[in-house]
């Protein structure tokens, strides 16, 4: 496949924030059945199941050096994340988790700064303050802005955004001789078991007692599979091919699905979201801007 030509990438780019973007809603169907634990496990479980095959082929190749990498990639670039967001939609609505998600190309440049001294301009400064006041913005404001109104889950997103900066500055930092198929498959081998574990650990007779749970069920396998499997098996390929912040970039175009969603589903939204929102897409366009 053509990953080197621009338009390709670009196109890969948007059917990931298509997916991305959808995976908020159906995180909030898969809550009407199972709790955020169980939606979690499953949305890895799922994932790790349909990349089996391909984690037991490259299996036999892990060298030593790349393991703790790929341990990083598993646990802190999907696992973690997965359990946070499930939590905070308890809580918020799927649109607003769409909009704290634009916050990774933020913390993939602020980790970049911090542990990879990358090298950075003003203008990037600039971005990373504008994008975490706009995510504070976003946390506060209800149908007013008050620190009365503090959702503190939303944190709990922010949190998994950071989990995601990380892990997008830990693959082109190390991983970048593997492909994206070696990388994902590898990392879900990993945490697929504790994934199930934790399953395992939760009352499913409960879950069942709703009597559309296989529909929400099937939301969650959608889930795992389409938006977490082939996702990131598409990302982290990406993420070989482009800059880490141009592929962390696809949160640029999440949050209008997100919205979108969560909008045909009859949340609120109001001008203080969109608002805040676009602060932050302002701060990760300065932090993506090119030197004309």
């Amino acid at each position: 496949m053509p990953w080197t030509n621009k338009w390709f990438q670009f196109t890969v780019l948007m059917t990931l924030a298509f997916v991305w973007g959808s995976s908020f809603i159906l995180i909030k169907v898969g809550l009407k059945s199972f709790d955020s634990i169980q939606v979690a496990s499953l949305r890895i479980g799922f994932a790790s199941l349909v990349l089996l095959p391909y984690s037991l082929k490259h299996l036999k190749g892990l060298k030593k050096k790349d393991l703790s990498s790929i341990l990083i990639a598993g646990f802190v670039g999907s696992l973690i994340p997965a359990f946070l967001f499930t939590k905070a939609q308890t809580q918020i609505d799927s649109a607003l988790a769409g909009m704290l998600n634009s916050l990774t190309p933020v913390f993939t440049l602020l980790v970049g700064l911090l542990l990879f001294k990358t090298k950075f301009k003003l203008s990037q400064l600039i971005g990373i303050i504008l994008g975490l006041l706009g995510a504070l913005g976003l946390i506060t404001s209800g149908k007013s802005i008050s620190l009365d109104s503090i959702n503190a889950y939303g944190f709990l997103i922010v949190l998994a955004t950071l989990c995601y900066g990380i892990n997008i500055n830990v693959v082109k930092a190390r991983l970048t001789h593997l492909s994206g198929v070696q990388i994902t498959s590898l990392s879900f081998f990993f945490v697929g078991p504790v994934a199930l574990f934790y399953f395992l650990t939760t009352d499913i007779q409960a879950a069942t007692q709703n009597e559309n749970w296989l529909i929400h069920f099937g939301a969650i396998a959608l889930l795992g599979i389409l938006g977490t499997a082939i996702a990131m098996l598409a990302m982290n390929t990406l993420i070989r091919y482009s800059s880490a912040v141009f592929a962390s970039s696809v949160t640029y175009i999440i949050p209008i699905f997100a919205i979108l969603w969560g909008f045909l589903d009859g949340e609120i939204i109001t001008l203080f979201h969109l608002l805040f929102m676009g602060i932050i897409l302002l701060g990760v366009y300065l932090i993506n801007k090119r030197k004309a």
